[in-house]
């Protein structure tokens, strides 16, 4: 007998490679654009006396910004660091019973984490050939269901009407819809949460607002299941949200502009991509996010990630079964996407 017989042993999730040298990094679905100007002049004329002092335990001042910006409550809006520390804890809330929660087979690798970590039953629902999630089998007796829109890594959006008729008739499970990519093109289920107590919503400051490493995520939902999900996360730790970041956050929903800007920036090389890719013999889902999800006709996507990352060019593969013939390519701006199509067009030819 011994102490490690005590540890509670899982398999993390494993993010994308962060390099230390200087490459093209199309591997994490990180925008490529800085902040708003708005987050520079809070970051550089913050008081820096107020970091002796704790900070709001409910980040009112952030929370009372996304209420104004989404047009809702304050008590409809949930802050935690990060989407993955918001979703961390709604698995915590909301999946307690003893019947299977439903996430598709192909989609963010860390709800299966979670689900083992917290000791929550789970299934993972196939997606169909198209990448698609098929309604019906999401109208079977369940604990909970998470379902992103747009999908990762895959990109693919489910039109939110059919998305609605899963949230309708699941009225006794809380039904999570993960929308990390939702400003890159895509309809949020947001208006929703008026009509239905059992929706959450999900989103993250790290993708539309350029601001991954400031962990920012938010949840919005009926004011009880926002209740529930404080109450668990104050039993973890209250001052989970610092205050800088809640100062550069408020900023952040101030500049619409320059929002929507470098958002219509990332669609229109999104767009540009898809065409270029598949000039080179690449095919690819339609994708409503940063990244589009692709495989060549010929080439192996293990060959293709490797000679990239050699080339100084960072992209995403996972030797997982149904998706291991494809890479996730964030998208950079124009210059090193260029720099890409460059790379694959001399790579493709030399493999003849």
């Amino acid at each position: 007998m011994s102490w490690e017989d005590n540890v509670k042993r899982v398999v993390p999730y494993v993010p994308g490679e962060q390099p230390k040298s200087k490459v093209i990094k199309l591997n994490t679905n990180e925008n490529p654009y800085p902040p708003s100007p708005k987050v520079r002049e809070v970051l550089s004329n913050y008081d820096i006396d107020e970091l002796r002092l704790y900070p709001d335990v409910n980040a009112g001042e952030l929370g009372m910004a996304l209420a104004k910006y989404y047009g809702l409550n304050s008590n409809q809006v949930f802050v935690g660091v990060g989407s993955d520390d918001v979703l961390a804890i709604a698995f915590m809330t909301f999946f307690n019973s003893d019947k299977e929660i439903l996430f598709p087979d192909i989609t963010y690798s860390f709800y299966d984490v979670w689900a083992d970590l917290y000791k929550i039953p789970y299934r993972m629902v196939e997606l169909n050939d198209d990448f698609r999630i098929n309604i019906e089998d999401y109208l079977v007796p369940n604990g909970g269901i998470v379902i992103p829109n747009p999908n990762a890594p895959t990109g693919v959006e489910k039109d939110v009407r059919e998305l609605e008729k899963i949230v309708a008739k699941n009225p006794d499970s809380v039904v999570i819809i993960d929308e990390a990519y939702v400003d890159f093109g895509a309809t949020s289920m947001l208006p929703l949460i008026n009509k239905y107590d059992n929706l959450l919503i999900v989103q993250t400051y790290s993708k539309s607002r350029s601001m991954a490493g400031a962990r920012i995520g938010m949840a919005f939902g009926n004011e009880k299941l926002i209740k529930y999900m404080n109450d668990v996360k104050f039993s973890i730790n209250s001052y989970t949200m610092n205050r800088l970041t809640v100062a550069a956050g408020t900023a952040a929903l101030e500049d619409e502009e320059y929002f929507k800007e470098t958002c219509d920036k990332v669609i229109a090389t999104r767009e540009r991509t898809k065409v270029r890719l598949r000039e080179l013999g690449f095919d690819m889902p339609d994708s409503k996010s940063n990244f589009v999800f692709a495989t060549h006709e010929s080439i192996p996507a293990s060959d293709i990630f490797n000679a990239a990352k050699s080339a100084g060019i960072y992209l995403r593969w996972w030797n997982k079964d149904r998706i291991s013939n494809r890479l996730r390519i964030s998208i950079g701006t124009d210059e090193e996407m260029d720099a890409l199509f460059a790379f694959l067009k001399e790579y493709i030819e030399a493999r003849g």
